[in-house]
């Protein structure tokens, strides 16, 4: 009879939890429960494994609901229920076809071969009602049967009683939802919007006494229910079986690619890497992820044929085969790094390789997937956005209809009961009980799904405004099915890389080998620059934090920025650990192992489990558990396992063997609390190595063409710095910096010789089109003579004008700005038919006489800080009073204790709160002749002397050195005037 349940996956609708339907129905003695969901199918597989654990029959359908064109409200279509897993493969497919074709969904369901079809209107006469279709009666509505015709066609009706909430309190809460939902106010939510009071579980006896009178219908409804059976699979078959025809095929042709990339990267004769080749290659035959490497490989290569740089990261690196595959750059020779903990007989969960692209490419690469495997079979993961935290009080807020600022305080001052509207215990109330619900299905960061059979048997697929399609359930959901995913990312660290070879290519016609990776993390140059610090704009090693680690490590070298990248990590930091390990790196002399395994495998991070492998190989090489075993136990222990027989077994062989090896008690206990420790901040060092990579190609590309570089890293946004930064990078190495010209810039920023022109894109406001049609317009018909020649060969709004004779763009007209905006009151003429073409014949310039018009010294520089952000000469040319005495970054060293004053130009700071609750933070400033130092602001300090945003602030404080890395901490500070802004 319970043939609409709703969960709370019907988003904004129902309020029960999934697994909490059948646990609910068993209470009441329910044997068999269908959970339709509202166009959604997230849970159906979690719905299916709560049911056979609760020992309840579980049956699967959807509410199919459209939108109204004209009200904009949902309206109730037709229920459909899955008679067997081909139902549920029709099922979803409907729901699919209109989401991806953006369709309403029909008022007539299709003629389902595997389905039932429960109707709430007569949208057709009953009498051509067919086999499976019904029309659905509320208990509520059997008194009207007595005088209805529908009474001779009892053989076509069924009980509808849908189950939404579980008691009033959760009806209350689901009338919220729906405002929250429709986007309106309480009192403006009306009946059809809701669900009725009594859609909540009834007891099977309340349902047959109210059809006592037409016990044919529940008969219906429950040979309905008998008539469905729905099994979902799980596991390994879920996934793309074979790449090629056959299994023997792809492992015959995955063994032939992976033997001669080994050629290539190792030599013919080079046996330790061909037999860690085989062992790999037996254990991925084994285990059925031939095809996985494959496909893996198959996207790389389409990405290199394509002219795509990437990234192979994660776990995945530690495969020899994935390196001599090229799907990775990390050589696990070199590097030391386990295969198991990657692959191993005993994972639960699938393996996954994280490839990133850049991010102006990936969706190219995510194109080719979809093309090549099908759109039936592939989709991108989705993540579930939940209700939580202040977001829930500013929804609730707007539905009870407060103000903006009565919400704000009581997001701000949830303790501070005294200063809260009314209303506030309602939304804390109805707050805690709607937290974590689902709020609307999002994508995955980049986890990509190839399956074997169409993905329709397992859910329904939803478009996104990116434009390709997400499955219904997240990586969590997919792992539970066996799915294993293809993790297709994006970052602007390769952009950099790729756009500065084509940059340098360009400017200097250099075709730079990027890829050489073994010369360039040997070059003196490139392990020099990376000493030094100086690496703004270089992936992963820019930050101020990671400029002083190195700075501190005197770190130089491929193995040591590996470390690095992995100990600047938070909780490696919270731990401690990272300053045990610089301590121990200055005094190595002085360091001593826990025990000769440690100093074995450990001396590379003098004896700091750094990586998580470090745990394995203490795990295998001290306790003597097998290295799929470690790698289980480590991953337990950074989990929520620790409860579960599979570790209380691993840790009872890892006693057991200690004992047997003879270790007393007190190092046995001192190293696994060490494992335990370290367990839960270590990182993968396959990705860190990966990161590392890419981190040397960007010092190359810095040491070597420090100017082409650092225009691609202002053309790629996104990194730690804000444009300005990189700019001034760039001027630092040489640039000759140029406002947009109208004459030389591009839409993005370029570079001719040493003359580095900004792009249209940094100025505020201007329209983009605008700046493609300027560029577009020189390129045809050369470049412009005039304002007036501009205008006319242009199509230009006033406005956009104005932000281009105030950035400076004409200036090569040789006249002052204040010229060319009288000028542009004469030349412009909005309402005239622009043509992109100069006229047939020279119209004669009228002759007049201009009063004397001069620019103010500093206009240009308070032009460019609106337009731009930033002025592009030095800002310590706008102080209103002179610098009397400043000590310079390249001299804190001499005054190592003492108390300097040094002015300096804010860049960024780091807030931190202590363990205290106290706020302090770390500032990184430059100095006038340009170059970076570092401050400490201590609560006391900071509290007395907050920070008020950009500008050149004057620093009294205490020069400090931790291991050769100066910074001051700072006593006082104050902003500096900047000289007044003549324009107006």
């Amino acid at each position: 009879m319970y043939l609409a349940c709703h969960s709370y996956y019907s988003l904004r609708y129902g309020t029960i939890a999934p697994e909490d339907l059948p646990r609910l129905a068993k209470t009441m003695g329910i044997e068999t429960l269908c959970m339709a969901d509202i166009n959604n199918t997230s849970e159906a597989f979690g719905f299916i494994s709560a049911c056979k654990k609760e020992g309840v029959k579980p049956v699967c359908g959807i509410d199919f609901r459209a939108v109204d064109p004209e009200t904009k409200q949902q309206e109730f279509r037709y229920l459909a229920i899955a008679q067997n897993s081909e139902g549920w493969y029709e099922l979803c497919k409907h729901l699919t076809e209109h989401s991806v074709a953006l369709h309403n969904l029909p008022v007539l369901a299709p003629d389902w071969k595997h389905c039932h079809v429960v109707y709430r209107k007569l949208v057709k006469p009953i009498e051509e009602f067919q086999e499976h279709e019904w029309l659905g009666i509320r208990p509520g509505e059997v008194h009207a049967l007595y005088s209805s015709p529908l009474r001779n066609f009892l053989h076509k009706l069924v009980v509808y009683a849908p189950v939404t909430v579980q008691d009033e309190e959760h009806w209350r809460l689901h009338k919220l939802l729906r405002c929250i939902d429709r986007n309106i106010i309480l009192g403006k939510l009306e009946p059809r919007d809701y669900a009725g009071q009594d859609e909540h579980f009834r007891h099977p006896d309340d349902l047959r006494k109210a059809f006592e009178r037409y016990p044919q219908i529940v008969e219906n409804s429950e040979r309905i229910l008998a008539s469905c059976e729905i099994e979902m699979k799980v596991g390994m078959e879920n996934n793309r079986i074979s790449f090629t025809a056959t299994i023997p095929e792809d492992y015959k042709l995955l063994s032939k690619l992976a033997m001669q990339g080994c050629r290539r990267r190792y030599g013919a004769q080079h046996e330790r890497a061909l037999e860690r080749v085989r062992k790999e290659l037996q254990v991925i035959h084994r285990l059925g992820f031939s095809s996985y490497f494959l496909i893996t490989w198959d996207i790389v290569r389409y990405a290199q044929s394509a002219g795509y740089y990437h990234i192979g990261r994660g776990s995945g690196a530690n495969s020899i085969v994935a390196f001599c595959l090229y799907i990775t750059d990390v050589d696990p020779l070199e590097l030391d790094l386990y295969f198991e903990r990657f692959i191993n007989p005993h994972r639960s969960s699938p393996p996954d390789f994280d490839i990133d692209f850049s991010w102006n490419e990936r969706d190219d690469v995510t194109e080719y997937i979809f093309e090549r495997y099908g759109r039936q079979h592939t989709a991108l993961l989705a993540t579930y956005n939940t209700f939580k935290g202040k977001s829930i009080i500013r929804e609730l807020g707007k539905v009870f209809g407060l103000p903006k600022a009565d919400i704000d305080t009581i997001v701000d001052e949830p303790l501070a009961d005294a200063k809260h509207h009314a209303f506030a215990k309602h939304i804390f109330r109805y707050g805690k009980l709607m937290e974590g619900f689902p709020n609307y299905l999002s994508i995955h960061a980049g986890g990509v799904l190839i399956s074997e059979r169409p993905l329709y048997y397992h859910t329904a697929l939803q478009l996104m405004p990116k434009g390709f399609p997400i499955v219904q359930f997240d990586m969590y959901g997919a792992e539970d099915l066996g799915f294993h995913k293809y993790d297709i990312l994006s970052q602007r660290g390769l952009g950099h890389i790729k756009d500065a070879v084509d940059l340098i290519r360009e400017n200097q016609g250099q075709q730079v080998n990027i890829h050489d990776i073994a010369r360039i993390k040997e070059d003196p140059n490139v392990r020099a620059q990376l000493r030094s610090g100086q690496a703004i704009g270089c992936f992963y090693v820019e930050s101020p934090a990671m400029r002083g680690l190195l700075t501190k490590l005197h770190c130089d070298d491929y193995v040591h920025l590996v470390a690095a990248s992995s100990i600047i990590r938070p909780g490696v930091a919270k731990s401690g650990m990272m300053r045990e390990y610089i301590e121990r790196f200055h005094r190595q002399a002085e360091i001593k192992y826990l025990h000769p395994v440690f100093e074995q495998n450990l001396k590379e991070t003098y004896g700091v489990m750094v990586y998580q492998e470090d745990v394995m190989k203490i795990v295998h090489h001290f306790a003597g558990l097998d290295l799929d075993e470690s790698d289980v136990l480590r991953r337990i222990m950074t989990g929520k396992k620790k409860s579960s027989d599979t570790f209380r077994n691993l840790m009872q062989k890892y006693f057991r063997n200690c004992k047997e090896r003879g270790y007393s008690d007190e190092l046995t206990h001192e190293v696994w609390r060490q494992i335990e420790s370290f367990s839960g901040y270590s990182f993968c060092k396959a990705h860190s190595a990966s990161f590392a990579v890419e981190s040397f190609q960007s010092l190359f590309l810095k040491t070597y063409y420090p100017l082409e570089f650092m225009v691609a890293v202002i053309n790629n946004f996104g990194g730690f710095y804000r444009t300005e930064v990189y700019v001034h990078e760039a001027r630092m190495a040489g640039a000759i910096i140029e406002a947009p010209c109208v004459n030389h810039s591009r839409h993005l920023t370029h570079i001719y010789g040493k003359k580095v022109y900004l792009g249209f894109i940094h100025i505020s406001s201007l329209e983009a089109d605008l700046a493609r049609s300027i560029v577009r317009e020189r390129n045809k018909h050369g470049l412009f003579t005039s304002m007036e020649d501009f205008t006319q060969r242009v199509k230009i709004g006033r406005e956009q004008l104005n932000l281009l004779v105030r950035i400076g763009a004409f200036r090569f007209t040789g006249r002052h700005k204040c010229e060319l905006m009288w000028e542009r009151t004469a030349v412009h003429e909005p309402k005239a038919q622009y043509t992109a073409a100069r006229p047939m014949f020279a119209i004669p310039d009228d002759e007049y006489q201009l009063p004397l018009l001069e620019d103010g010294r500093f206009d240009q520089a308070f032009d460019e800080i609106e337009l731009l952000g930033f002025p592009i000469c030095s800002p310590f040319e706008l102080l209103k009073d002179p610098i009397e005495r400043s000590t310079l970054s390249k001299d804190m060293k001499k005054y190592l204790g003492k108390k300097i004053i040094m002015h300096g130009y804010y860049v960024t700071y780091k807030p931190v709160t202590t363990s205290n609750h106290k706020h302090m933070a770390f500032g990184t400033w430059l100095d006038r002749e340009g170059r970076f130092f570092d401050t400490t602001h201590f609560p006391q300090a900071l509290q007395k002397y907050p920070l008020q945003g950009r500008g050149i602030y004057e620093i009294f404080g205490t020069v400090v050195e931790d291991f050769g890395f100066p910074s001051l901490e700072v006593i006082s500070h104050r902003k500096l005037a900047y000289v007044g802004d003549g324009r107006y």
